[in-house]
């Protein structure tokens, strides 16, 4: 699919994080940086320890936004991350659920 304004390509990736990255401001953090790129979805905490981001836009934005997930905010400790696409889905903005 593409942007209808730029033309760009728009994505849509789930990326799962593990490591110390709850607790730690790392889902508003996500919020802060995905607003700034532009980029919709979700991020929410996972039972398991892990965060799980939802990050949809623009093919450009949402690299920028899954480089940042690799290290997070300051005090969090990414020990892994996992991204998969998905077909892309428009969202209204970034949640935190």
């Amino acid at each position: 699919m593409l942007d209808e304004q730029s033309g760009a390509a728009l994505v849509c990736y789930r990326c799962l994080i593990g490591g110390k990255v709850q607790g730690v401001f790392f889902r508003a953090s996500a919020r802060e940086q995905a607003m700034r790129l532009g980029v919709t979805g979700h991020a929410r905490n996972l039972a398991d320890g892990r965060v799980e981001v939802l990050a949809c836009g623009t093919d450009e934005a949402v690299i920028q936004l899954r480089t940042w997930l690799r290290t997070g905010p300051v005090g969090a400790s990414v020990s892994g991350i996992v991204c998969e696409p998905l077909s892309y889905r428009h969202h209204e903005r970034f949640m935190i659920l």
